[in-house]
């Protein structure tokens, strides 16, 4: 049974994962920032590792683009949650796709590890990331020609919403694919919560 909780944006929803997930102290968390390095988003990686740290979660960052194949199996698999955070979906997806992360991470949460996704990381848990090309850039991973996504749930994930940044981007995604896809959108103080087949958003 899958345990997921999927965020617009962390920092503004940090309160939402103890919620779902009350007993974190002392246990440890991949975090993977390979998204968010695509875009150089300065200091993301310092931030985010600070809001996991205030949950009381011990950081282990795994940037999939870099880290050696044994660290990122014994990463995903020996720790107890795994958070993806954003960025630039389609050059994530390209990352986990050639270092075969997309595989250890889907059977390591198929068989119930906490899952948290962070915009792109949490459109990456899709079964299909094409349309988040109206948001991220799709030259940012050359070597991606398939856009199929881990497809851990069966929706699509329209993060940002009123976001003064990206919530333009947001509405563009809805009015371009809300009749041929099944659509959750989230503001960035939200959260979508999936347990087995129950899907709340908070």
């Amino acid at each position: 049974m899958k345990k997921m909780l999927l965020v617009s944006m962390l920092q503004h929803s940090a309160d939402l994962v103890k919620k779902v997930e009350p007993d974190l102290a002392g246990k440890v968390v991949t975090y993977i920032p390979t998204a968010g390095i695509a875009e150089e988003i300065e200091g993301m990686v310092e931030e985010e590792t600070e809001t996991l740290s205030r949950l009381g979660l011990e950081v282990d960052v795994l940037e999939i683009s870099t880290a050696s194949h044994q660290k990122m199996k014994e990463s995903l698999i020996n720790n107890d949650l795994i958070f993806v955070g954003g960025g630039n979906t389609f050059f994530l997806l390209q990352e986990l796709r050639r270092t075969g992360a997309d595989q250890i991470l889907t059977d390591q949460v198929n068989n119930r590890k906490l899952y948290i996704g962070e915009s792109a990381g949490a459109i990456v848990a899709c079964p299909d990331i094409g349309y988040s090309a109206e948001i991220d850039s799709v030259e940012k991973a050359p070597d991606l020609k398939d856009y199929t996504g881990l497809n851990l749930v069966d929706f699509y994930l329209v993060p940002h919403i009123d976001n003064e940044g990206m919530g333009s981007g947001a509405k563009r995604i809805i009015e371009k694919y809300s009749d041929q896809m099944e659509m959750k959108v989230l503001r960035d103080d939200q959260a979508i919560w999936i347990e087995g087949s129950e899907i709340t958003v908070l």
